[in-house]
């Protein structure tokens, strides 16, 4: 009986304010709020329903809701307040970590999808001798594998020269991001190809060096670009999943208006990526050449600090500016 009063006063709950919240989210999503004083006026009206809905309906789908309209509030309200000052700043500040917090989820659903495709692509080449050189091709297998017998199991990365390799590498990371992005408007279903066919190859890869005893050599000298390159990957990844799931769950928005969300907020989390792609580029072309020469510290400690940088920028930093906006926002 005492559930049946509560699922009736919820309903009455959602009812009196749905309008509101409707008007709201059409508003925060249209870019329609000129004056910032108003648009903070109803997100603290907003935050009093949150705090209402948290206390007396711990349970509902509501609070999710009202937590990813308060989410969009905080970028619009920081936005308008430091649009006059630098927006290139406030981009790559503030603007981007809201929105991977806004949509962490597919964060976590692109480390995922990828992790087990790395795994299956690991266990393949464990079980099947011809299936490393399927993914990866024979010339590549056998110049490795030569490589590896001369004592240099990276000396891959000395061909060619610096600056060509450095342009060239970047231009395919890119390529290859933007390939992600761009296809996750089959439902999600070209991104996680895209991410399968990666995982699988890096999997491989790396199941080979550790079939040849050099599994050290590689990770010392292939991850000191490969943090920040894998990593981005995943992150582009997560930017077309967004834009599928816009696609295909548009929840209160017509199909249209969602994949417009989705696509705008899609492209900001791909342009944030290009930074890390670019340093990833350079250390494949200018550093990694020499990752058999350099101590074991120096090639380590590269691969923590690039690891570090841009897992703190994407998993760590945006539940920090969440939080810092929430406690501003508040006191307004």
């Amino acid at each position: 009986m005492f559930y049946f009063i509560v699922s009736m006063r919820e309903v009455a709950f959602i009812k009196q304010n749905k309008e509101k919240w409707l008007n709201f989210e059409k508003t925060i999503y249209n870019n329609q709020f000129k004056n910032p004083d108003t648009l903070s006026s109803l997100y603290i009206q907003l935050m009093n329903d949150l705090a209402y809905a948290q206390t007396y309906y711990p349970k509902s789908k509501t609070i999710s809701y009202l937590n990813q309209l308060a989410s969009a509030a905080f970028q619009r309200i920081y936005r308008t307040k430091r649009e006059k000052s630098n927006r290139f700043i406030s981009f790559w500040k503030t603007e981007v970590p809201l929105i991977v917090h806004q949509y962490r989820r597919y964060v976590l659903y692109a480390f995922l999808i990828f992790g087990a495709f790395v795994a299956i692509g690991a266990l393949s080449a464990a079980y099947d001798d011809s299936f490393v050189r399927l993914i990866l091709g024979d010339g590549y297998v056998n110049q490795t594998l030569d490589n590896i017998e001369k004592g240099d199991p990276v000396a891959i990365y000395k061909s060619g020269g610096n600056f060509g390799m450095f342009i060239g590498i970047t231009l395919n990371n890119l390529y290859v991001g933007i390939q992600s992005f761009i296809y996750g408007i089959f439902g999600g279903l070209g991104t996680g190809y895209i991410l399968l066919h990666n995982g699988i190859m890096l999997g491989s890869f790396q199941y080979m060096f550790y079939q040849e005893g050099v599994l050290w050599e590689s990770v010392r000298g292939i991850w000191i670009h490969g943090a920040m390159e894998i990593f981005a990957i995943v992150i582009e990844g997560a930017a077309g999943l967004l834009l599928g799931a816009s696609i295909l769950f548009p929840k209160t928005f017509s199909r249209m208006a969602s994949f417009k969300i989705g696509l705008k907020n899609g492209i900001k989390i791909l342009i944030s990526t290009f930074p890390f792609t670019f340093a990833a580029g350079f250390l494949e072309g200018f550093v990694t050449r020499y990752s058999n020469t350099m101590p074991n510290w120096l090639s380590v400690g590269i691969i923590l600090i690039t690891l570090g940088i841009i897992s703190y920028y994407y998993l760590i930093y945006p539940f920090i500016v969440h939080k810092k906006l929430k406690l501003h926002v508040s006191t307004i």
